[in-house]
């Protein structure tokens, strides 16, 4: 039979005469089920003083009902951004409660002993919210149902500029970070983190029934980049106003790209590069050249360029920057606002907000 992946729980367990063993599970299965390392669990048990209460008596020691709901508890409270040392003294008391994670004074102290960077398999996360933290706990554990319940509430509560910009870009870097330094392969919890910011992105705001009489924004990413978490961020904030808005995703081919501004006639193009390698010039070229309209009346489109594959391209003339979502965000709604106070072409491009 193969060895527990800790190391210590190997072989069938003995016979148990009282039916605990029915009962109970080793720290190597504990571990798979709250998917951390058992190591972890041994830590937290030498540390904090929350473990098996069953005797070894050399046997595999055994976690109880009673102790799994100790430490699930605790679990439940380090995804909310409590830092372990105090996770546990609540786990252990029973105590369904926890610290205020609102107020900054409280975050700091949340953030302070006990959950340094990389403790515990943890993400680099530096100085962030609480919810960053638990949201990044959560994904570590790839526990699906917290991190998608920590998105929800994130969006639910602070909207979709803020979440993105204060809870969910932090993890979603320290996650990227964690996987170039470390040599624990986070692949996983990047696929997982995503498709759940993803998810909550699309299911969070819902379009309305009859937009705007306006041209909308287009918002696609470059033909060749595949990373377009952002561009759903600004999607989402944009529908989240009420503003009218296409997105088109990753991948989109520069032909199909061409088409659909001809077609829409937008008020504004975004395009999106998260890599040096994806953002091409030649496509914002071939975007600025298009026109439309009655002759003597032609518009042409106003392309802004968003994305940090853009830092080191030069300067388009005709073409915008938008940089980070809320002042991307603003340069679009105040766009929308000349639009709506003229009926003549929208205005020329925005300058560079870097």
């Amino acid at each position: 039979m193969p060895s527990e992946p800790d190391g210590q729980d190997s072989g069938p367990a003995p016979e148990d005469p009282s039916g605990l063993a029915d009962a109970a599970l080793t720290t190597g299965a504990l571990a798979r089920r709250l998917g951390v390392a058992a190591t972890t669990l041994r830590t937290w048990e030498r540390r904090y003083g929350i473990g098996p209460s069953s005797p070894g008596g050399g046997r595999p020691r055994r976690w109880r009902p009673a102790d799994v709901a100790r430490i699930e508890h605790m679990c439940r409270l380090t995804a909310q951004g409590v830092a372990p040392a105090e996770a546990a003294r609540l786990a252990l008391a029973g105590s369904p409660s926890t610290p205020s994670t609102r107020e900054p004074e409280a975050a700091q102290q949340l953030l302070g002993a006990g959950s340094s960077p990389g403790e515990y398999g943890e993400l680099p996360l530096g100085q962030v919210w609480p919810e960053s933290r638990g949201l990044g706990r959560a994904a570590v554990r790839l526990d699906a149902g917290a991190v998608q319940a920590r998105l929800r509430a994130a969006v639910d509560t602070y909207g979709v500029v803020v979440a993105w910009e204060q809870i969910i870009a932090p993890t979603l870097h320290a996650v990227g970070r964690k996987w170039a330094t470390s040599s624990e392969c986070y692949v996983d919890v990047e696929h997982l983190l995503s498709w759940h910011v993803s998810t909550t992105l699309r299911s969070a705001v819902r379009a309305p029934e009859h937009e705007p009489l306006l041209p909308p924004v287009l918002l696609a990413c470059m033909p060749e980049e595949q990373h377009c978490l952002a561009i759903e961020a600004l999607w989402a904030a944009l529908v989240e106003r009420g503003l009218p808005t296409r997105i088109f995703g990753a991948g989109v081919p520069v032909e199909a790209l061409e088409s659909a501004v001809r077609r829409i006639g937008p008020c504004a193009v975004v395009l999106w590069s998260q890599t040096r390698q994806t953002a091409d010039l030649s496509v914002v070229r071939a975007l600025l050249s298009l026109e439309w309209g009655v002759r003597g009346a032609r518009s042409h489109p106003l392309v802004l360029l968003a994305g940090t594959g853009w830092r080191s391209a030069v300067h388009e003339q005709g073409a915008g920057r938008l940089t980070g979502l809320a002042s991307g965000l603003a340069v679009l709604e105040s766009l929308f606002r000349a639009v709506t106070q003229s009926s003549a072409a929208p205005p020329g491009p925005f300058p560079d907000d870097e």
